[in-house]
Formats: structure tokens, C-alpha cells, sequence
């Protein structure tokens, strides 16, 4: 320990510092007394622990995988499906294939009409049923039931219950939530006016957070706030890490984000062609002949 305890010979067992984890002390006592002799450090590793976890390159977006064909799903909630029953979100290719068997099953098995192709449980469809759904999954503290209501509330420009239960689901992991609170409600001139005091760390750090869990609009606002400080070459630098993790999440706006500053001379032609490989790479991880079949039939409705 700072203090001079050792684990092994005094039979203490002493507690690392939880910020930096380079010092471990015997009590909060002795944190205390180290803490001005070890605050400077401690802030810089912390620091440095902080970024190597934002600018890991996330394993997929915050919206993970179709549970059924195990595809990620695409960005855009225009072409997945939300199941109110279990509150899960599948691609529209195995919705769209569920409908399809269910149309040819339903005259020897009446029970699979209107079933949910993930639990089987019987799809709600009016707003009384969906109502009676969202509340069970509240009271269960669901953070997508909590998030969904809190998007209701910006709808219904009821910003305190949009931040009662954004603030709810994000404290439960939410990126969606998280990025709604620093995009919306700690954001300049956001829908938090008057219902939140602007706060630009809390923006950064639900916009983090976000990050973290895979989200890439969430990933470009915080490299737009780094190229607005550009002037401090190391804030430029991590703008443009965030544009290429966000192009390798799938977001097309963060490629022209690069393609921007590429062509204003500042950032190589080799890093540009790298964004634009990880985001064809994100996109064609998401396409399949479901997908394809189910994006044809809606056009073919939108043209009637």
C-alpha cells in the first residue's frame, strides 16, 4: 500500500485505486492522506485508461445482431422490427420470411396468426395491447421499454419525461438513451432547453458511453465536437479516429465526413480508402437474400 503495507506479510487485503488502478491502499484513510501526492497521476491514467476503451473498435453497432438469422442489423429503424412482446429487434428479411410461412401455416394451425416469430407469443396489435405490454416491461425495468416511453415524451414535446426516462434506461446501459442525452438534451439549442442546464461534460460523457456500446451517430457528434476544437492538434487527431470507427460501424455520414477533410488536403488518401473499405465491409455484413426479398416487397407497396 501507499502507506507502506504489505499484503502478503501484514495479512491485509488492500484495495486498489478504482480511477487508475496503480496504487492499492490498506483503508480510506489511507487513500485520503495519499490522494495530493497522487491525484496528478492518477487523473493522467485515467485518462489514458478512458481512451483506450472509447477508441476500441467495437465488435458491432448498439444494435447487435437479428436473433434469428444472426446478421447484424442494419442501422435505421426503417428496416428492422421491433417485437413489442419481448422487446427485441429483428431484421426485416426474417419478419417479412415469418409472415410468409405464417400466411401458409395459419389454415392447419389457427394459434400461429399474428405470433411473434421470436417468442411465439401472440403479436400485440392495438395500442390497449401494446399500452398493457410497455407497462409490464417497465415495472420489470426494462431499459428499451424506458427508452421507447422517453422517446414518446420528445414526441409529445414532454421533454421531462423524455429525460426522466432517458436518464432511466441510460443508468441501465442503454446506448440509445445515452445518445439521446447527449445529442438531445445537454446538446446546444436541444430539446433540454429549459428542462436541463447545459452541461458540456455530461454531453461528452453520454455521448461516450454511447460510443463505447457500439453506437456511430453517437461515435460522429463526438468527432464533430473534436474538429469544432481543432485548433489543438491532438483534438483533430481524435476526430478523425472517430469518423473511422463510425464508417466501420456502417454510418455513411461519417465517410463523407472524411471524404470532406481529405479533400481539403488535410488527412491522406490511404486513410479515406480506409474508411470507405470498413464501410462497405459494415454494409455487405448486413445484406442477405431475406433482407433483399423483404426490401422488394415494401417497394413494391410503396409504388401502389
Amino acid at each position: 500500500a501507499s502507506c507502506g503495507i504489505a499484503e502478503e506479510v501484514d495479512d491485509i487485503q488492500l484495495r486498489k485505486c478504482t480511477a487508475c488502478h496503480l496504487v492499492r491502499y490498506c483503508s480510506v484513510k489511507c487513500q485520503r492522506n495519499h490522494w495530493r501526492q497522487h491525484k496528478q497521476k492518477c487523473k493522467e491514467r485515467a485518462a489514458e485508461l478512458r481512451d483506450e476503451l472509447l477508441f476500441k473498435q467495437p465488435e458491432s453497432t448498439h444494435e447487435g445482431d437479428c436473433p434469428i438469422c444472426l446478421l447484424p442489423l442494419t442501422l435505421g429503424n426503417d428496416l428492422n422490427v421491433e417485437l413489442v412482446c419481448c422487446n427485441k429487434k429483428i431484421c426485416d428479411g426474417c419478419f417479412n420470411a415469418h409472415q410468409i410461412k405464417e400466411d401458409e401455416e395459419q389454415v392447419e394451425n389457427p394459434w400461429l396468426q399474428d405470433s411473434c416469430p421470436l417468442c411465439r407469443h401472440h403479436r400485440p396489435l392495438s395500442d390497449a395491447e401494446v399500452d398493457a405490454f410497455t407497462r409490464r416491461r417497465i415495472e420489470a425495468n426494462d431499459p428499451v421499454a424506458l427508452r421507447e416511453v422517453g422517446n414518446d415524451g420528445s414526441v409529445e414535446e414532454d421533454y421531462v419525461k423524455a429525460f426522466q426516462y432517458w436518464s432511466r434506461a441510460a443508468e441501465l446501459g442503454d446506448a440509445e438513451a445515452h445518445h439521446h442525452l447527449g445529442s438531445v438534451m445537454y446538446w446546444e439549442d436541444g430539446e433540454g432547453e429549459g428542462v436541463v442546464e447545459k452541461d458540456e461534460k455530461k454531453k461528452i460523457y453520454h455521448l461516450e458511453e454511447a460510443s463505447i456500446r457500439g453506437h456511430p451517430i453517437a461515435r460522429r457528434n463526438l468527432g464533430i465536437v473534436d474538429l469544432s476544437n481543432s485548433n489543438e492538434g491532438r483534438r483533430f487527431e481524435r476526430a478523425i479516429k472517430h469518423f473511422i470507427i463510425a464508417a466501420n460501424l456502417g454510418d455513411e455520414e461519417s465517410v463523407d465526413m472524411i471524404k470532406q477533410i481529405h479533400e481539403m488536403g488535410a488527412i491522406s488518401i490511404e486513410l479515406y480508402a480506409e474508411a470507405v473499405r470498413g464501410y462497405n465491409a459494415a454494409v455487405d455484413a448486413t445484406k442477405s437474400p431475406e433482407r433483399e426479398a423483404a426490401e422488394g416487397m415494401w417497394d413494391k407497396m410503396r409504388k401502389k
